[in-house]
């Protein structure tokens, strides 16, 4: 069994341990880990650049549990996210099928940090699942991901929407 953290479209590292992993739970007894892939996410814009995207959260007490951290909807991060994705990927070749697939999760309130990541996850793993067996494959083939060394691994991981944007169902990632 391989235990993950919840992430905010997840890296492609995450993906790959997902996928490879005969059973996969979600820790979300642990205590929340700020400034982590937890609630933010990133992204390359249209010129290459990578960018950040946070989602904020209420106020972390000390030691507060993954699945009971809130999001926080004092600031507009929704549409500042929604902005940053279409201009990022509104010109690649898949963003007209998949946008419709993300813009409820920018449009509605999510209470629980887990649960958006959670629902931004099925919708991931939906779209990956439309690929080819043999894509999937390519897309869990080769490591084995020690959960200790994950969010190491990560520390400059960009989220799996940078190839499922750019290549579709026929992305492979490396």
């Amino acid at each position: 069994m391989m235990i993950l953290p919840t992430a905010y479209m997840a890296p492609e590292a995450w993906y790959k341990a997902f996928f490879e992993a005969d059973n996969v739970q979600i820790e979300v007894q642990e205590s929340f880990v700020k400034q982590t892939f937890r609630n933010r996410c990133l992204i390359h814009d249209i010129q290459g650049h990578e960018v950040t995207l946070t989602v904020p959260v209420l106020k972390v007490e000390h030691k507060q549990l993954t699945r009971d951290v809130q999001v926080s909807y004092q600031q507009h991060w929704q549409h500042q996210h929604w902005m940053a994705l279409r201009s990022a990927y509104g010109k690649s070749p898949y963003w007209d099928y998949y946008a419709d697939f993300f813009a409820p999760f920018y449009t509605r309130q999510t209470k629980w940090l887990l649960d958006l990541n959670e629902g931004l996850h099925d919708v991931i793993v939906r779209l990956l699942h439309n690929r080819p067996n043999e894509q999937l494959a390519r897309l869990a083939h080769t490591t084995t991901f020690m959960q200790a060394d994950l969010e190491h691994f990560w520390g400059n991981g960009t989220s799996i929407l940078d190839s499922l944007m750019d290549l579709g169902p026929t992305a492979q990632t490396a």
